[in-house]
């Protein structure tokens, strides 16, 4: 067994709006001048939060990181319903909201708790053919998706003021949380699609330990070498 590299190991990056997962991998690759680099769980464009960056052998431990649990916060925008889910997509249909106090609202999310089979959304990095499919939905192409069984262990509303409510869920891995607001949507009558979405911890890490990115670019080789997670605490 070689002796491992100081850059062996994992990043915490706080994810920006605006780049995806990948150009978050890019600038780090290209940065430090690391052959291997990968993230563990994607975050769409419009997310922040907590993305795990694996570096160098860390990147066999992608698989092991991804399968973690997660907690997300965010928002949800009642009485609209997008072709994505999200605030990116195009309206799809727009509803009056029902007056909802945050009681009835919590009441309907407690409906979601547990094992439940989920539908990825057609704007989704999934892939059909080795083509993902958001590529496809741009087209305006539809595919059959298969659902997936995903569980949710709580979610709930703490503040909500009409048409916003402002959500956290802790989920498995995998669990798309547009789709969650969708549904959500759909089962108040009204509809609705998701905001805002920050990621607040994978398994044992949490975003309050990750540094933004743009920090992370800023650092000498020397500091990002303090800011690695080393591959065998990792590994344990």
């Amino acid at each position: 067994m070689h002796a491992f590299d100081p850059l062996d190991g994992a990043l915490l990056v706080d994810k920006p709006v605006g780049p995806t997962s990948h150009d978050v991998v890019d600038a780090v690759r290209r940065r430090f001048q690391i052959k291997k680099v990968g993230h563990c769980g994607t975050l769409d464009p419009n997310a922040t939060g907590l993305l795990i960056v694996v570096l160098g052998r860390g990147t066999k431990l992608s698989e092991k990181l991804m399968a973690a649990d997660k907690v997300y916060e965010g928002t949800i925008k009642l009485g609209e319903t997008t072709t994505s889910y999200d605030a990116d997509g195009e309206l799809a249909a727009s509803l009056p909201v029902p007056p909802l106090t945050l009681d009835q609202l919590n009441e309907a999310a407690a409906a979601f708790v547990g094992d439940r089979m989920q539908m990825p959304p057609m704007v989704s990095a999934i892939k059909k053919d080795g083509v993902p499919l958001y590529k496809l939905a741009r087209k305006g192409i539809e595919v059959e998706r298969k659902e997936r069984l995903i569980h949710i262990y709580s979610f709930r509303l703490n503040i909500y003021r009409e048409p916003i409510g402002h959500f956290r869920v802790a989920c498995t891995k995998g669990t798309y949380v547009r789709t969650l607001a969708h549904d959500f949507g759909q089962k108040l009558g009204c509809g609705a699609h998701l905001a805002r979405l920050r990621r607040i911890s994978s398994g044992k890490f949490y975003v309050a330990d990750a540094l933004p990115l743009d920090q992370v670019l800023a650092l000498s080789p020397r500091e990002l070498e303090k800011r690695v997670i080393p591959f065998l605490k990792l590994a344990a």
